[in-house]
């Protein structure tokens, strides 16, 4: 009796069915009301007993060539009756429409769970054994193409277990410790490797940040995920993938690696910035912001976007392009960010003060280049390894630029105000001193003016640093010869010849003390030294006629015997001597000649032109009969010699 009266029962359910469902949407959702209200209706005895009335249709039906025919509509409660040939019949349950809707019960409990089904193991390995059972379901049902309905139930589910695939996918990259397997035995990362690598609070909140800090050794990778962690995120990639949603699972993973990206970078101390800021602050906030920015470059650069690649490329094995793209998205805000940061230096003002700084910032990211080839190997990133290329020529650029301006300040350099005492300029102090410091960096310097870097990252030709026609050499002889000029320039302000040539004299020794004792002799070469000490010595000597001309002149007495100078003309050459050395040395002992060797080499000169004239003078005047006793000499040849050893010391001396 049990039995038949649970026949009637589904066959009553079978009638109001077929009455009221107009659809096959309204169908199911009938047969999942019977179902859930009493349990001698489930959906399998449901369709068990519709196939079997189909299957009575089908075979009692008349005539047709086999049309369906479906029972008329008796009154309720006895079974349905055989409709009359003609109509239509319902289709049967397909198996892979009972597939369909076994998989929708079952993907529903996991997809409406309110914890992470990754914290189960089990749950984890069932929902993704349903995926893979949904994803053949649909590739199967696209590729029949007879049931665009049920595809469409099919593709709509499939959505619903993407978006939770992709919402655990992100769980397990920024909170893996939240997804630890509960199951003993499972995989749980004690992160005593990551304290080597990861900071701890980032002062916002309670839970900490894995933030990479900043390291010397460069040769470190960072392991953001545990191996189980990443075995995890890779089922969900290639389930992700599998489906049809490899971009979107590539935006999911770059949206949860972009935080820690950045905090990193944050971590570092550099803050982003525009060219307009950049441009308008101050050089010694940009210094600051170099020195950080150096640092940061190559952790970024060496440690923290080659760490990404490794875990992107672990996380998405084997389905490329999907993890290239979702690396470069992570990577790229804050790789750009840097790069911008030198671009903005490299376009702001070219003050030759700024040379050591952007030098500093040409190496970092020209040494780093060969080693990003591995890293950005893939046409997504190319673009932004290419944009590291680019920053490296235009701050190579700035440095051309800078020694340009260097010229240009030279030349600008105004002639108003002598030196004085014909000391060293300070134009050439600075010049000098800045060639010899920009000189600890020759070799880049060389690369730069040599031309753009090649594709590897070095310069295209071959730099031979050494050599005096080398491109640097040219352009530092260029910038001598505009010292010179200059020099030339501000020599014509001074009122006194002699004056004018102790200041060429001492400028010139000065830069050639400073080429002699630095790599700036290297550069210029021997010939070039020659030519500006014969130049020094060639001011010498006009000094020496400017000067002492007119004093040896008025030395001179002839010979002695018949047309020798009588002795009154000889008193007044020594009256005229007199008045001479008197007025010479009180302007030129407070003249300066800075070099110590130089100095003794112009007082020799001086003593080797006057002092054996006045002691000729002096001996003949002391033999001559008309003088005799009442001869006064106010000057001894010693004390003329010995003023002569003053001469040059400067006016604080």
């Amino acid at each position: 009796m049990a039995e038949d009266g649970e026949e009637k029962l589904l066959a009553t359910v079978q009638h109001i069915v077929q009455t009221l469902g107009s659809s096959d949407t309204m169908t199911e959702d009938i047969l999942k009301v019977f179902s859930n209200y009493d349990g001698r209706l489930s959906l399998d005895k449901i369709y068990a007993a519709r196939g079997a009335v189909a299957a009575a249709a089908g075979g009692g039906g008349g005539g047709g060539g086999g049309e369906r025919s479906m029972p008329a509509s008796p009154p309720l409660p006895p079974p349905p009756a055989v409709a009359a040939p003609g109509s239509s019949a319902r289709p049967p349950v397909t198996s892979m429409e009972r597939t369909v809707r076994t998989l929708d019960r079952q993907i529903s409990q996991f997809v409406t769970m309110d914890r992470l089904i990754w914290a189960d193991s089990g749950d984890a390995d069932a929902f993704l054994e349903a995926v893979d059972d949904l994803i053949g379901t649909v590739q199967e049902l696209d590729a029949a193409g007879t049931n665009r309905v049920l595809l469409d139930r099919a593709d709509e589910l499939l959505s619903r277990c993407m978006a939770r695939l992709e919402d655990e996918f992100r769980a397990l990259i920024e909170r893996p410790d939240d997804a630890a397997p509960s199951a003993p035995g499972g995989f749980a990362s004690d992160g005593s490797d990551d304290e080597d690598f990861y900071g701890g609070e980032d002062g916002y909140g309670d839970e900490p940040i894995p933030i990479a800090k900043p390291v010397t050794d460069y040769d470190v990778v960072i392991d953001a995920l545990s191996p189980g962690s990443i075995a995890n995120v890779h089922q969900i990639s290639r389930r992700m993938v599998d489906a049809g949603f490899g971009r979107e699972c590539a935006e999911a993973y770059a949206a949860a690696r972009r935080g820690f990206v950045d905090e990193s970078v944050a971590r570092l101390g550099v803050r982003p910035r525009t060219a307009e800021e950049v441009h308008a602050s101050p050089w010694e906030e940009l210094e600051f912001d170099i020195a950080r920015w150096i640092p940061a470059f190559n952790m970024v650069f060496r440690i923290l976007i080659p760490s990404e690649r490794r875990l992107c490329d672990r996380v998405f094995d084997g389905l490329a392009p999907f993890g290239d793209l979702a690396f470069i998205a992570a990577v790229r805000t804050q790789a750009l960010q840097l790069i911008s940061f030198g671009d903005a230096i490299s376009s702001s003002s070219r003050s030759p003060e700024r040379l050591f700084r952007v030098v500093d910032m040409y190496e970092a990211v020209r040494d780093i280049l060969p080693d990003l080839d591995p890293v950005f190997s893939d046409p997504y990133s190319a673009a932004l390894r290419a944009e590291v290329s680019a920053v490296c020529n235009t701050l190579g650029s700035s440095i051309k630029g800078i020694f340009m301006e260097l010229e240009n300040l030279i030349r600008r350099d105004p002639a108003r105000v002598a030196t004085p005492g014909g000391g060293i300029h300070p134009i050439t102090r600075y010049v000098m001193n800045y060639l010899r410091a920009a000189c600890g960096s020759r070799q880049t310097l060389e690369e730069v003016m040599e031309g753009d870097l090649s594709a590897g990252g070095r310069a295209a030709a071959s730099v031979d640093p050494d050599r005096p026609t080398s491109s640097l050499a040219v352009h530092i002889a260029w910038i001598m010869d505009v010292l010179h000029k200059n020099l030339d320039t501000k020599s014509k302000i001074y009122r006194d010849p002699s004056l004018a040539c102790i200041f060429l004299m001492n400028n010139g020794k000065y830069i050639i003390q400073k080429v002699n004792d630095s790599e700036l002799g290297v550069l210029l070469g021997d010939d070039w030294i020659k030519q500006l000490s014969t130049r020094v010595r060639r001011w010498s000597m006009d000094y020496q006629r400017s000067t002492w001309g007119k004093v040896t002149t008025v030395l001179q007495i002839g010979g002695s015997g018949v047309g020798a100078l009588p002795a009154k003309a000889m008193l007044q050459k020594l009256r005229m001597f007199n008045t001479y050395f008197e007025e010479i040395y009180a302007v030129q002992s407070e003249w300066m000649v800075a070099d110590d060797q130089l100095r003794m080499d112009v007082r020799s000169a001086v003593e080797d032109s006057v002092m054996p004239a006045y002691a000729a003078l002096i001996a003949r005047l002391k033999s001559a009969p008309e003088t005799g006793r009442d001869l006064y000499i106010k000057y001894t040849p010693e004390d003329v010699e010995a003023h002569i050893q003053h001469l040059f010391e400067g006016a604080a001396k």
